[in-house]
């Protein structure tokens, strides 16, 4: 087996020949399907990058992750908080209609809407405002150097379509309150929806009067997700799928030999990390009556000391991931070097010292919210840590569960202990992450600070971070945001984990670090 690590922005083929023969159907795969179809919806990353294949926004990242123009075909700034964007003319709509002003109007009113995640992703932003059929004016809260990262959360739909289907706000996945926006699309993207049945098969084909010009040569793409890793290589090693983003660790060496097939392999911007809820005053699910043990720091530190992560790479990870003292990813945009090592060792006899002095000789009960199919082995791990937690006295009640409904629980906050992972996109900048997670939640801010954490002193560090345009100093706000995370141990870290994908040989891919499948550059033998 032949592993590439990747560089942050490098752009790799999983290609032998480069030369486009002949057009085909591509079918691929991963772990779960999509949440929704409904762009504003949901956060869920591989959602989030799914969806990029259909709509589109007013500037995309192409394989190398930098911003080039897409609906909107340049910029300018005409105040320190207003940007002027003008809009690429002859766009069409998967209907055919056509796209102007009126419809990033109505897309941003619309990202405000109740049900809608995206909101949370876009707290920077004040309001968008039509200037002519072809202009449009975004206005920021304060002075904003990285809107261009900030404005990948905003992708564009129509105005007369959503109107025409009543689906004038986004679907509230969260309250089980879907539209016709969440099994239908109408984007401007280089694909368009022809079937969907969720969880079983979703079909797309080309936009043929796609604005950009295409660099695939795909006339269809069949996406069918498989959950179980041994049914997905299994699919793959029989020739029935062409590729898959998702490579079980234990089929690297089994995939590479067949001689069919070429594996990419390298680390994430996603870390990997637990959460704790922070903000009742009693948990959800443990037996710790009239109190929550995770407002105390030493209790914090103590799970933070009893958790292995060179056995969890060595053992779980089959040796593939990057442990972590941040929840950073130190190849993210902004990340501050040197704070990646680990706060604490692993000690178990000084986690059980901690416990005792928090007032928890004989530890506690506690449940754990669990993704199955969302993260590389993230059941694995979970059930690895919780044998270790059970070693100082805290004994875990498992919640492990599809992303569906695992998701749902991070959005409505039904947690105790929970796994998370985050890889700063879109914007592919720390202050994404930073202020997505850990930022005192608000209708604009923390939409993944499920654990409720608030730190006045460190909500004010992000608007500082958002207008600073020196990249030193603003490095260095990172650094001291970083280091009040690290203190007050508001997550347990575990590892950056591996993207490993595999195509047949001849497939050519673009693997990029946010782990996103761009299917507008994919080509076929």
């Amino acid at each position: 087996m032949k592993k590439h690590l990747l560089a942050f922005g490098l752009a790799v083929s999983l290609a032998l020949g480069a030369t486009v023969a002949r057009a085909k159907t591509f079918t691929w795969t991963a772990s779960a399907d999509a949440l929704s179809m409904d762009p504003y919806s949901t956060n869920n990353s591989f959602t989030t990058s799914f969806m990029t294949n259909i709509y589109e926004g007013l500037a995309r990242f192409n394989e190398q992750l930098k911003v080039e123009p897409a609906l909107a075909e340049s910029w300018s700034t005409i105040s320190p908080t207003v940007w002027r964007f003008k809009l690429r003319q002859g766009v069409k709509f998967h209907n055919g209609e056509p796209f102007t002003a009126d419809d990033v109007v109505f897309s941003w009113q619309r990202v405000q809407s109740p049900g809608s995640i995206t909101k949370l992703d876009l707290g920077g932003i004040k309001d968008m405002r039509k200037v002519d059929n072809f202009t449009v004016d975004v206005e920021t809260k304060a002075p904003f150097p990285l809107l261009l990262n900030n404005l990948m959360s905003f992708t564009v739909m129509s105005k007369i379509w959503c109107e025409a289907n009543n689906a004038r706000e986004a679907s509230d996945l969260q309250q089980k309150k879907e539209n016709f926006a969440n099994r239908n699309t109408n984007g401007t993207g280089p694909f368009m929806l022809k079937s969907r049945e969720v969880d079983v098969k979703t079909v797309l084909v080309p936009n043929t009067s796609w604005w950009d010009r295409p660099r695939h040569n795909l006339t269809e793409v069949v996406f069918t997700p498989i959950q179980s890793d041994a049914t997905r290589t299994a699919s793959l090693l029989s020739g029935a799928l062409d590729a898959t983003v998702n490579v079980p660790l234990q089929d690297v060496a089994r995939i590479s030999a067949s001689g069919a097939f070429s594996v990419v392999q390298g680390p994430e911007l996603r870390t990997i990390f637990f959460g704790m809820d922070q903000f009742r005053d009693e948990l959800l699910y443990s037996d710790v009556k009239g109190k929550n043990p995770f407002k105390d720091v030493r209790v914090r530190r103590a799970l933070y000391q009893a958790i292995d992560v060179e056995a969890i790479k060595r053992s779980v990870m089959r040796g593939v991931s990057w442990p972590a003292g941040m929840i950073l990813s130190p190849s993210l945009n902004g990340s501050p070097q040197g704070l990646n090592s680990r706060v604490l060792p692993y000690d178990p006899e000084a986690s059980r010292k901690l416990l005792a002095d928090a007032g928890y000789p004989n530890g506690f009960t506690v449940a754990m919210q669990c993704p199955n199919n969302r993260y590389v082995y993230d059941e694995q791990i979970c059930l690895a840590v919780i044998s270790m937690l059970g070693r100082v006295g805290i004994k875990i009640t498992p919640q492990i569960e599809p992303v569906a409904k695992w998701n749902v629980r991070l959005n409505t906050q039904d947690v105790s202990l929970y796994m998370i992972g985050h890889a700063g996109l879109p914007m592919v900048d720390s202050y994404a992450l930073l202020t997505d997670t850990t930022a005192t939640r608000s209708q604009s801010m923390g939409g993944l600070n499920t654990g409720g954490y608030s730190n006045p002193a460190l909500d004010a560090l992000f608007p500082r971070i958002a207008a600073e345009l020196d990249p030193a100093k603003r490095t260095a706000l990172i650094a001291d945001a970083v280091t009040i995370i690290r203190n007050d141990m508001v997550y347990l870290p575990l590892h950056q984990q591996p993207i490993t994908w595999a195509a047949k040989k001849g497939v050519e891919l673009r693997q990029s670090p946010d782990n996103q499948l761009r299917l507008r550059l994919v080509s076929m033998p």
